[in-house]
């Protein structure tokens, strides 16, 4: 599994938004720069983040960007899902195999289930996977954009910590 090089910058742009000076935005012209990706692009991925409520858009001449709730409220989880979607990572394109029905009708029948209704909602497969992106998005969800700022802080990569 691989994420998209927009949610590499969503979570890089956040976590700038989130060490800048408390209530000083940041410009699109400036975020890109420090990030090294085209203006339009990031424009493109910030859209995305106001639309859900994780950015605040700073209209004028002197407008940018800003977070629009604390960063221990944003979840990795939750930007990965604004930038690559809420869609499951893993669909069970076998069901129709022999294997497959196989194993449903055995994993069926150990649970009172008889032969005939066997197979129809059962991937052994798609059950091992389910539970690891459950356990993938526990994960994410325990980490915030601020939880990646307090280790920058602790490792000495920003002088002053700023919450």
């Amino acid at each position: 599994m691989q994420y998209s090089k927009s949610t590499d910058y969503a979570l890089h742009a956040l976590i700038h938004l989130a060490g800048a000076e408390r209530r000083q935005n940041v410009g699109i012209k400036s975020l890109s720069a420090t990030l090294g990706v085209s203006e339009s692009y990031l424009s493109k991925i910030m859209s995305k983040l106001r639309q859900d409520g994780i950015v605040r858009a700073v209209p004028g001449v002197n407008g940018g960007y800003e977070l629009a709730r604390s960063a221990d409220q944003i979840t990795f989880l939750e930007v990965i899902q604004v930038i690559e979607g809420r869609q499951h990572l893993f669909e069970c394109s076998n069901r129709e195999s022999h294997q497959h029905r196989m194993l449903a009708e055995e994993e069926d029948h150990g649970h009172g289930q008889s032969p005939q209704d066997a197979g129809s909602n059962a991937c052994l497969v798609k059950q091992v996977m389910d539970g690891a992106e459950r356990q993938l998005n526990q994960y994410l969800r325990e980490h915030t954009i601020q939880s990646v700022l307090d280790a920058a802080y602790a490792a000495g990569k920003f002088p002053v910590h700023k919450k």
